[in-house]
């Protein structure tokens, strides 16, 4: 194993203890050049994909909303045979378009229909036949690295076991199966080193009994899924009091984890930690490459799984130990979800096309847009990140192994409390190094970099007791 020591100062970490994402010290270059590591700094959009950006079509995610609008409802329980009214006309049309898209993708896109029956359960009287639209973009060289983006195309009103009212479901969620459509589109036409999934699921109303399904399915599968956003409830950035916030997105991460063992709540507990599981670390790599001009968006991370009294379909993958987060509208009007079409008091109540702001939507495509292509064009997070803890010193030495890609590895570190990613180290292409700054005081993580500069996550790292 090659091994590279990189010696820095204890004593000269305090100046820079509080540096900023993305500040950079005067007369600085553009990586930085002062201090115990160079600042980290956002990753800025290349020409290809500020190109797949501007593919993205506001007309068509306005389109996308307003058909699906117009089933009437989508209640997993309604007809499932009608071809104009009904979960089942929208799985058909979802299914179509994605088809449509995967035909320009020179066979790399796949569509299938991903469907079980479920039994009678909560909120599912009857035996039920729940059906994803998955489309698979499978990677060129890493197909078995994978990527999902989802949105759910089942609504409801106010009676979660009506099937039969009106329930258009234009913010909840048809804006989030556009986005993940609108994105299946643009990128058909591209090559990606590893795979990303397209998904609209069904039954998030229900229960989460879609998401559910396709998670336990990539579980069964041994796939190897690093990342799963879910987009909810992302087609309004106006709030109930009627003020907007058209370039904010919230995204909800956990930090400790849904499906945590006793043993590793032990060692979270004895280590820290807390705010570094992965998808805390998702969310760093969703701010450091999605901020930017080219989405034109600001990201909101909030430190919580999800909103009070709320969940997503994010749960099934966080149960099933995948990092996942959850994307939704920077403040919700709750006359406009799980509501029946109506006009009470001048007030207009149901979740209906014309409270969506489409150009918010798109923007939030645009995001998810760099997230995915950042994730599935670099190489993936060091596997085995760890740091020795076998002997008392005040050095810090961590290992890891090689990402397939990765030209070289930086190792990143911050005060306990800071929120964000602040110092990195280039160690060069090695799977180990030494550094002179204690691991009591700090926190570590390991990213990998490919031959165009492109880094990956950053992999937290666990106690190596050798």
């Amino acid at each position: 194993m090659v091994q590279r020591r990189v010696f820095l100062a204890a004593s000269a970490a305090l100046p820079l203890a509080a540096t900023a994402l993305g500040s950079v010290p005067a007369g600085a270059t553009e990586l930085g050049d002062r201090g115990p590591g160079r600042p980290v700094l956002p990753q800025r959009p290349g020409p290809e994909l500020r190109a797949i950006l501007r593919e993205v079509d506001q007309r068509r995610v306005e389109a996308i909303v307003r058909k699906l609008a117009s089933f009437g409802t989508r209640h997993t329980l309604s007809s499932q045979d009608d071809p104009r009214r009904g979960i089942g006309a929208a799985r058909g049309w979802i299914f179509a378009e994605m088809r449509r898209y995967a035909a320009a993708s020179e066979g790399r896109m796949t569509v299938e229909l991903q469907s079980y029956v479920q039994p009678p359960a909560d909120r599912v009287p009857v035996p039920t036949r729940i059906t994803n639209v998955v489309a698979t973009l499978r990677g060129t060289t890493e197909p078995g690295r994978v990527h999902v983006v989802s949105g759910h195309y089942d609504s409801r009103c106010s009676d979660p076991m009506d099937a039969t009212s009106d329930a258009p479901g234009a913010d909840d969620d048809a804006s989030g199966v556009a986005v993940s459509m609108e994105l299946a589109r643009v990128f058909a036409t591209r090559k990606t080193a590893a795979t990303i999934v397209f998904a609209a699921v069904a039954g998030e109303e229900q229960g989460l009994y879609g998401a559910r399904h396709l998670a336990t399915e990539f579980r069964a599968a041994g796939t190897d899924v690093r990342a799963m956003f879910t987009n909810d409830i992302v087609g309004s950035s106006t709030a109930d009091d009627g003020t907007r916030d058209p370039h904010t997105i919230r995204l909800f991460a956990e930090g400790v984890p849904t499906a945590e063992t006793p043993a590793e709540a032990n060692l979270r507990r004895s280590i820290g930690g807390e705010n570094d599981s992965p998808p805390r670390q998702l969310a760093r790599f969703v701010r450091s490459v999605a901020e930017n001009d080219a989405t034109g968006m600001n990201v909101r991370v909030v430190y919580r799984r999800d909103r009070y009294l709320r969940g997503g379909d994010h749960i099934p993958f966080l149960e099933q130990r995948y990092p996942a987060a959850r994307f939704t509208e920077p403040a919700e009007n709750f006359a406009h979800q799980h509501q029946n079409v109506r006009i009470e008091n001048g007030v207009q109540f149901g979740d209906l096309p014309e409270f969506c702001d489409f150009g918010f939507i798109a923007r939030v495509a645009r995001v998810n847009g760099a997230v995915l292509w950042s994730l599935a064009t670099a190489p993936g997070a060091p596997s085995g990140a760890g740091i020795r803890t076998a002997a008392l010193t005040n050095a810090t030495e961590l290992v890891w192994q090689r990402s397939p890609g990765a030209t070289g590895y930086e190792v990143l570190w911050r005060e306990t409390t800071a929120p964000d990613w602040t110092h990195r180290i280039d160690v060069g292409d090695v799977t180990s190094a030494k550094i002179d700054l204690s691991k009591d005081n700090v926190f570590f993580g390991v990213r990998a970099v490919g031959a165009d500069g492109r880094r990956s996550p950053v992999a937290y790292p666990a106690p190596v007791n050798s």
